[in-house]
């Protein structure tokens, strides 16, 4: 209560979000309706306007919202995962893929090296970039550490054994901040993290899982 600014820093990256065009979008059960231009109307700032991406055809556009935070839309076919990436960067790459794949289970599913713009992204998840939320993590030549600012909270996955999430973490470059168990009155078991960088992940106990 009474906050009404955070510092976003330099660390966050960014959402993505699956549309079938990034110029207008229908609504519908798979789609979301995020025209750019509605989003111009509705306080957001277009930082990147509809179009290919550099070297290749996915049509994407990046905009802000009214605190800053960023969101990449990307044209793309319909999706049961509208809300398709995270984006964090890391100070080293291969640790950081280790660190999600050994503690979390994740999967490495494709890296790309950019040498003209000096970065490089993995993308990591449980399925297909198209079916599921992906993280991407991307690492700046030379650039080790980021000013995390005070915006950022977690990311939480689901997991059907917080005790052995813990243990994964344990075992891993993470550093384990809440031992697992219930939280008090609701019963729902969690467990929580830091990543090699401080990035906070929550692992809570998924039922549906």
């Amino acid at each position: 209560y009474g906050v009404d600014k955070y510092d976003i820093g330099t660390a966050f990256g960014h959402f993505g979000i699956a549309v079938d065009d990034v110029s207008f979008s229908n609504f519908g059960s798979t789609t979301l309706f995020i025209p750019v231009e509605l989003i111009r109307a509705k306080g957001g700032k277009i930082t990147r306007e509809p179009g290919p991406v550099k070297g290749g055809k996915t049509v994407i556009a990046f905009v802000e919202d009214p605190d800053g935070y960023k969101f990449e839309l990307l044209e793309r076919g319909p999706t049961p995962e509208p809300l398709c990436q995270v984006m964090l960067r890391v100070g080293d790459l291969n640790r950081s893929i280790e660190f999600y794949e050994k503690a979390f289970g994740m999967e490495l599913l494709r890296t790309r090296d950019n040498p003209e713009s000096k970065y490089t992204i993995a993308m990591l998840g449980y399925g297909p970039e198209d079916k599921t939320t992906v993280l991407e993590l991307t690492y700046n030549y030379g650039v080790t550490e980021y000013d995390k600012g005070n915006a950022y909270a977690q990311i939480a996955i689901g997991t059907d054994d917080v005790y052995k999430t813990a243990e994964a973490i344990k075992l891993s470059t993470g550093k384990l901040t809440r031992e697992p168990g219930p939280l008090p009155g609701i019963n729902t078991k969690i467990t929580a993290c830091l990543d090699p960088d401080g990035w906070k992940t929550v692992c809570l106990l998924n039922l549906m899982i």
